[in-house]
């Protein structure tokens, strides 16, 4: 009586076998070190890290390894934070025009570690040290832009039909556009009607003036609305993953804010540079009428204007722009069907496909360029001072005879590589902000406030521990001494789970591991106190460790059921700390239900199942 099967045993032994594998990352330290990303038009190569190398030791700053990562990074590790924190100011100062760092820390595993693939924790904001940023989206001024859009876009399309206006202007919320006679403005509202269905479109007539009315309904604004914020949040993920900042956070906080969290990062100078650069493209056609020498003596003819390629050749270019980034609605990095060089597929949006149709259609057999628009942030040294500069980079990055009318999707190419045609794809998807921003709260973090966080929520964590694994062994015995076996390796099951899940451990985290400690014996006493409830009532000692596990089992899955809802619903309705609260919480009570019913009963079947026994120490 109360034995398992063989294969019962070796199940739930592998089981814990496996957890403490999935765990054993979490015993290795944390080096705090920074991640080296190449900027656009490099790559990280072998000689990369002969280059990084050798300003460190110029700086004399001691470093514990270089190695290289996939996607084309290098990792450097450091002994202590201060000199993570001077290598990071060396890197920059003599190679900022050519890498991107980030700081981050990475787990020294050995090599049959990262053999099988295994990963700790990762560490959130109030335990890694780091920025958190929250910044407002000026709703407004992005229903201005939208309204500025219609505006131009509503005197494109009178012009193409060739219907006469007097003006089109913004008044407040409105578009009102002016015409000379009532004819007139009945052609202008059909022709409207029918292109702009997005719009509100009346007849108004003030003071014998023949005018239309246009304005953006609730519903629209709405949408503009939403999608400002939308578009900001994948233009700012995708600006941090770009340039290589490590595990960034970001995500939507209301109607109108949004979060940004960088772990590790320490520089909130950087972090806003980062947040206001910009990528680009601008279409244009090439002067092939004037002299490039004459306008490199400074001759630019009015209606051009010198630029340059990569490789520094002068090119003569139309100041008329074609379309540009903002009329860009999706863009993918791919290979050329003909080259096979990198290019970046690009899709218009209906104005600028239409813009762009017309002009290829009217000077196929001419070249057109397209010019690549960029803020970089470089590092000087001024008076012994290392002073950041912005510049405007704008080069020319791809000249082609246009062969035929194209609107809608082309590719771009003249990109030195895949990985830069698929960082400009990314940049391009959402290179210019929707509306503005402003930084609205901001709190920079340190490594050493981190360490104190861990240190003392890891204390927090064995003090409480402590006094269940002494109280459940004074008052229970030998079946006390199980349920804290059991408790132990509930703890190990959870950090196997976080850290199989990549799961971002924070200090709410630990509080619901904390409580996790307290309520995982709770099963355990319920079952026990059934069995010491069955012993009175005269039953033989193994009926009652039978039926203490039976007849508690009900109790026990309905206790935890309601915590697992409860947690279920902090998790959707909570924030990021109360978030963190409720991973923990929910992946403890799962786990300390398996130890509690199916591992507390394996070892206790394996010290008296299968033989006589006549009094249970409990």
């Amino acid at each position: 009586m109360n034995q398992y099967p063989l294969w019962k045993n070796l199940l739930i032994l592998g089981v814990i076998l496996g957890a403490l594998l999935l765990a054993v990352p979490n015993l290795f330290s944390q080096d705090p070190s920074i991640e080296i990303t190449a900027a656009r038009g490099s790559e990280v190569t072998e000689a990369s890290l002969a280059e990084v190398r050798a300003a460190l030791e110029t700086a004399d700053v001691p470093v514990k390894d270089i190695e290289t990562r996939e996607g084309g990074k290098l990792l450097v590790r450091f002994a202590s934070s201060g000199a993570q924190l001077a290598g990071q100011d060396a890197i920059e100062r003599a190679l900022s025009e050519r890498y991107r760092t980030a700081l981050t820390l990475s787990a020294d595993l050995p090599g049959w570690v990262r053999f099988l693939g295994l990963n700790p924790m990762s560490m959130g904001l109030d335990l890694r040290g780091g920025i958190h940023v929250v910044i407002d989206v000026d709703m407004e001024a992005a229903l201005d832009q939208a309204l500025e859009r219609y505006v131009g876009d509503i005197r494109t399309e009178l012009r193409d039909r060739k219907i006469r206006y007097l003006t089109v202007a913004r008044e407040g919320s409105r578009i009102l556009i002016k015409f000379n006679d009532a004819a007139m403005r009945d052609d202008a509202q059909r022709a409207l009607n029918n292109e702009f269905r997005d719009l509100d479109i009346q007849p108004l007539d003030e003071g014998g003036d023949f005018v239309i009315a246009a304005s953006l309904p609730p519903a629209q604004q709405e949408e503009v609305r939403s999608f400002a914020l939308q578009q900001n949040i994948t233009t700012l993920r995708n600006r941090v993953n770009a340039l290589g900042v490590a595990e960034p956070s970001i995500a939507r906080q209301g109607d109108r804010r949004i979060v940004v969290q960088l772990p590790g990062a320490q520089d909130p100078g950087r972090l806003k540079e980062l947040l206001g650069a910009t990528a680009t493209l601008e279409y244009r056609l090439v002067d092939t009428e004037h002299s490039v020498a004459d306008a490199l003596d400074g001759r630019v003819p009015v209606g051009s204007r010198l630029y340059r390629e990569r490789d520094g050749t002068p090119i003569l270019l139309n100041r008329r722009v074609i379309v540009t980034g903002d009329q860009i609605t999706d863009a993918s990095a791919g290979f050329d069907s003909q080259s096979g060089s990198p290019a970046v597929f690009v899709n218009l949006d209906g104005q600028g496909a239409r813009r762009m149709r017309d002009v290829t259609t009217e000077n196929v057999g001419k070249p057109m360029a397209v010019v690549f628009i960029e803020n970089v942030t470089t590092t000087e040294v001024v008076d012994g001072e290392a002073v950041k500069r912005t510049r405007k980079v704008e080069e020319v990055i791809s000249v082609a005879t246009i062969r035929e009318p194209f609107g809608r999707r082309f590719q771009t190419t003249g990109l030195d590589s895949s990985n830069e045609a698929h960082n400009l794809a990314l940049l391009l998807r959402s290179g210019a902000l929707a509306a503005p921003i402003q930084i609205v709260e901001e709190r920079t973090i340190g490594p050493s406030l981190g360490q104190d966080n861990i240190d003392q929520g890891f204390l927090s964590v064995m003090i409480g521990l402590g006094l269940v694994l002494v109280f459940m062994a004074l008052y229970y015995r030998v079946f006390g001494l199980v349920a804290n076996v059991v408790l132990v390796v509930n703890l190990v099951m959870i950090v196997a789970i976080l850290s199989m899940l990549q799961a971002t451990l924070t200090l709410p985290g630990i509080a619901g591991i904390v409580l996790t400690v307290g309520m995982a014996v709770d099963a355990n006493v319920l079952i026990y106190e059934r069995i010491r409830e069955e012993i009175r009532n005269g039953s033989t000692p193994q009926a009652s460790i039978h039926a203490g596990f039976d007849k508690a089992l009900s109790t026990i899955v309905d206790a935890n059921v309601t915590t697992l809802i409860a947690a279920v619903v902090l998790f959707s309705f909570g924030t990021g700390p109360i978030k963190g609260f409720a991973v923990t919480l929910f992946i403890g009570i799962l786990t300390s239900m398996f130890t509690a019913i199916f591992g507390s009963r394996a070892v206790i079947n394996l010290i008296y199942g299968g033989r006589r026994v006549k009094k249970l120490a409990i």
